[in-house]
Order: structure tokens, then sequence, then C-alpha cells
């Protein structure tokens, strides 16, 4: 298979989406399958409004047809719905070239954030263009219901996966040394420090200890200016990030909006149980744990404190255990297949007519 992944997220911006493409990719090439990227790497890029950060490409509908020309790739798969996939939708269609879709991230509830547009308007232009593709990847049984209930069509899943390798459990030599003498216990957070990851909830919370924040964005400034006593980290990457997991006690998730969250499977990975809110991306990721017979990894409560200190309870071996369910391999193969799927669909609809 040669596939071609239409995105706007992409380096250097460290989000879940790129995570996913980039682990994905390098997968897909260990079963045999090439995935090229048509990024904003291609064009000229401005920063988004804001949010600079975040780099908006340039591109044209000529030139996009272009790059598409020169990749030729059999499948299209357009991860975002931003300038690069309008236009490698409108590509797509053009030339009746069956695609599929992927939904990352909750943009309407994103743009109502930081604009004064109505939620349902976002929604019924995303479903025009998601439902024009073959079929549409979503990675939760939960955004899964909620988006059909919203008119989307198509829906498959590709759920996530972790490096267990990298995120572990380690002895106090490998862990973080400023983080591991914090005074305990130690409440990690990592993401995006943005308004929409609604990274206030953490930090307004009274917790004994230690409060920590893994991540970069346009809140951080005021945000840190206001919390002088939580540790504003920045951007960690790789190893560096891995110690800091294997430092803390109990990592916080406070977002009301994503889709997944990857950064809960790093710490589940790491031995951190999660203290979360009961919504789409915790309740999907570890809502399911206990109820099999297996130990809880995590609180899920609307009560945020109480979720936090409960989960310092919980057993961090039991979360890791949980945490190694999840891989990279099996999320790849899950994808690879989606696309042979919706392409074999797509082309039975148009030999019946």
């Amino acid at each position: 298979m040669h596939i071609l992944v239409a995105t706007d997220a992409w380096l250097p911006q460290v989000n879940g989406v790129v995570r996913s493409l980039q682990n994905t990719a390098r997968e897909a090439a260990a079963l045999g399958a090439r995935i090229d990227f048509l990024t904003p790497a291609d064009f000229r890029t401005v920063p988004m409004p804001t949010y600079p950060e975040i780099r908006l490409a340039l591109a044209t509908p000529g030139r996009v047809r272009r790059r598409m020309d020169e990749i030729g790739a059999d499948y299209v798969h357009i991860a975002t719905e931003g300038p690069i996939g309008i236009m490698a939708r409108r590509a797509c269609l053009s030339r009746g070239q069956t695609f599929t879709t992927s939904y990352h991230t909750r943009f309407p509830e994103y743009l109502s954030a930081r604009a004064p547009v109505p939620e349902v308007l976002s929604y019924a232009w995303l479903r025009r263009f998601h439902n024009a593709g073959a079929g549409i990847m979503v990675s939760t049984p939960t955004l899964e219901a909620e988006l059909r209930g919203r008119g989307f069509r198509n829906i498959l899943r590709w759920s996530r996966g972790v490096d267990a390798e990298l995120f572990r459990p380690r002895p106090e030599a490998e862990m973080d040394a400023l983080i591991a003498a914090l005074p305990r216990p130690i409440f990690l957070s990592v993401g995006r420090v943005a308004v929409e990851k609604n990274i206030s909830a953490f930090l307004d919370l009274d917790l004994p200890g230690s409060k920590v924040v893994v991540g970069d964005g346009p809140a951080r400034a005021e945000l840190q200016t206001r919390h002088p006593g939580v540790h504003f980290l920045g951007l960690r990457e790789g190893e560096a990030l891995a110690r800091i997991y294997a430092a803390a006690d109990v990592f916080v998730f406070p977002s009301l909006t994503d889709t997944f969250g990857i950064v809960l499977l790093e710490a589940l990975a790491s031995g951190l149980p999660v203290a979360a809110f009961p919504v789409t991306g915790p309740r999907d990721v570890i809502g399911e744990a206990g109820t099999d017979g297996s130990p809880p990894v995590g609180v899920l409560s609307d009560d945020l404190r109480r979720a936090a200190l409960d989960a310092l309870a919980l057993d961090r071996a039991a979360a890791r255990a949980y945490a190694l369910r999840f891989s990279w391999r099996a999320c790849t193969e899950q994808f690879l297949n989606n696309i042979e799927a919706a392409h074999a669909h797509a082309l039975a609809r148009r030999a019946a007519g």
C-alpha cells in the first residue's frame, strides 16, 4: 500500500495528531506499507491568529494537486480540516478519487472558546467535509456515538498506542532529579497550555505537595504569572519527558474536549494513575479498567480534586499493565485495514449504481 496523508498538523508542532501520524508511518513501513505526507512543510506558512505556534500553509489548489501527483499514492487520507486538508479534499472530489478522513480535534469547541462562532455551524461544516469521504476514522466509541448522533456517516474506529519502552516506571536514578526532589505528592499535567485544554481546572485545585505542568502554548505566560507556585517546565519530549512522568505520583488530565489523549497512555505506561473528568477520551481510555476484574487505573469524577487525591491510592503496576494493551502496531494495522475497507465499500457502492 502507498498512502498519501494530507495534514495541517505537522512538525514542529507537538501534539497528539502529529505523534499519531509519525508512529503510524513508522509502523506502516515495518508492515510493508508506505505513507508519504502532504504538510505545511511543502509550502510557505503564516502563524495562526491567536495561536502563532501553529503555522497555516499558504497553499493553492493547483500546487496541492501537483504535489499529490508527484507523490502518486494509491490512497489518500485527509487527517485535518485546515487549508491543506480542504484543498486535498477538493482535488479528490474533482477527480472522482476516493479518500478517507479522520476526526482528531473538537474543532467546534476549540473555535467557540476563542471566537463567537456557534458550534452548530461548525459541526454542519465538518459534517459536509467528512461525509464526502469513504470513511471517517475516530478514536473512541464515545466519539463515534456522538458523531453518529450529529449525522456523520461511514465511521471507522482507529485507536491509539504508546511507546511502552520509552514511557516506563524507572528507578530514582533514572527519574528527573528536579521533579523527584519536589515536595510530594507530585501531580503532573502534560499538554498544550491553551484555553481549550481547561488547564486552569488543574491549576486552581487545592492539592498537597507539588503541581507540575509540561507543555507550552499561548496561555502559558498568563497562567504562570497567576500561579507562581506551580512548576511550569515548558516543552519536553522523548527521554526528558519520560523521566518526568516516572518521577510524578498522579497524572491529572483536566481537558473536556480531547478526543482521546495520548498523554493518558504515556502516563499509564509510566506507572502513573490518572485523575480526569468523566468525558470522551478519559472515559474511553481508562473507563473500562476495573470492569473486567482488573484493578482500576484512574479516577473519573466531576470533582477533579477528589479524583486526584483518590488516584494516589491506586496501584502503579496496574496502570502500567493496562497501558500495555495499547500498541502502535495494532493501531497501524487498524488504520491500514480501514483504508482498504473504506475503498472496497466505495467501489461496491459505485458498482451498484
